[in-house]
């Protein structure tokens, strides 16, 4: 079963480019740090196959991750992050650290910075190496 099969309505939906090696190793990481399943990763692509994201357009999202809520918000980048940092037991103290007033518009620039630069940061980092060794984490979804 594949990720947009697997796509529940109890779950935030974070929407990544499954293209690119960086955004593929950051989406097992943060698989692997779900651990009460409250988010489904589904690649770019196949979100705008099932019309998952209709409001928003291919360069938008190429440009940031983003995070359909299950209250209808989109976030976007940083505030992406921020939000499902806080429903990710490990990711909690850099979510609350992103609340302190002025570290999430630091963190958007940072943020463009390294999305724009992502492909050259996956070849020197070698993420695409990362993720051959970094299995996927398989889960017990209902079919």
């Amino acid at each position: 079963m594949n990720e947009v099969e697997a796509v529940k309505s109890d779950r935030h939906i974070v929407l990544y480019d499954g293209d690119c090696a960086m955004c593929t190793f950051q989406k097992r990481c943060l698989t692997w740090m779900d651990w009460c399943d409250v988010v489904s990763f589904v690649p770019i692509s196949e979100a705008q196959e099932k019309g998952l994201a209709p409001t928003l357009s291919r360069e938008d999202l190429l440009e940031a991750i983003h995070c359909l809520a299950l209250d209808g918000r989109i976030h976007r980048g940083a505030r992406c992050i921020r939000f499902v940092g806080l429903r990710m037991p490990l990711l909690v103290p850099l979510a609350l650290f992103m609340w302190i007033p002025g570290v999430i518009w630091v963190a958007e620039i940072v943020y463009r910075w390294i999305s724009r630069n992502r492909h050259v940061i996956s070849r020197v980092f070698g993420c695409k190496g990362a993720c051959a060794v970094m299995p996927e984490r398989r889960r017990d979804d209902p079919a």
